[in-house]
């Protein structure tokens, strides 16, 4: 399930790196006592979308939004009820109304594109690599990653892939600091095959790691 979240334009400048802040919001309406953090997440949020760009940060219009997707619909309905509960955000801004999507049935091969960076990480012994869209291995860690995700939910592992699109004419990689930690992250679209329940798993849950602070989240 995906809620749409139309938000109310900000009273103060937001900077550039607003993700941490976007996260809080988020547990904030998961309310306390989730059981979400620290968890490998089946949940994906989107960046701002619909937004003013300025040289020294971000401002939010009529009609700027962000979107929250499960797979988990109950999870959906804990965050709607802490909305209504509290419906600011940060930096001045509030929700002004939800629209809810039910998922989606997808074909078993569908390309999206990514409405937050995707985040690759790999531990190569004590060290954190973060890999590009152009690693020879970056379709494998991806794939990984979705197994993974699939099989703590109890679904299926088999036969479903995750790669970047080759055909891409401007992939790209870019550093983003969250919480004093930079991240280089990949802004390309995604083919995910599988089963139609596969895909549309990839469609709420995201695709690499670290979705639950808002990466790999997919239009």
């Amino acid at each position: 399930m995906r809620i749409y979240l139309k938000s109310s334009k900000n009273r103060e400048l937001t900077p550039f790196n607003y993700q941490s802040f976007l996260t809080g919001a988020l547990h904030k309406w998961m309310g306390k006592e989730n059981v979400e953090h620290g968890n490998v997440s089946h949940y994906s949020f989107s960046w701002r979308q619909n937004i003013d760009t300025t040289e020294k940060g971000i401002n939010l219009k009529n009609g700027s939004y962000f979107f929250i997707s499960a797979y988990d619909d109950a999870l959906i309905k804990t965050i709607l009820k802490g909305i209504m509960a509290d419906s600011s955000a940060f930096f001045g801004s509030s929700v002004l109304a939800v629209d809810m999507k039910e998922t989606l049935i997808f074909p078993e091969v569908q390309r999206f594109t990514v409405a937050s960076p995707v985040l690759i990480r790999r531990l190569d012994g004590d060290k954190d690599q973060h890999i590009g869209f152009d690693d020879e291995n970056a379709s494998l860690y991806l794939t990984e990653s979705m197994q993974r995700k699939l099989a703590l939910a109890g679904l299926p592992i088999d036969n479903v892939k995750v790669r970047f699109d080759g055909d891409y004419q401007n992939p790209r990689t870019k550093v983003i600091t969250y919480k004093g930690i930079g991240n280089r992250v990949n802004l390309c679209p995604v083919i995910v095959e599988g089963s139609q329940e596969q895909v549309a798993f990839a469609w709420n849950v995201g695709v690499g790691h670290s979705t639950g602070i808002g990466f790999g989240a997919l239009h």
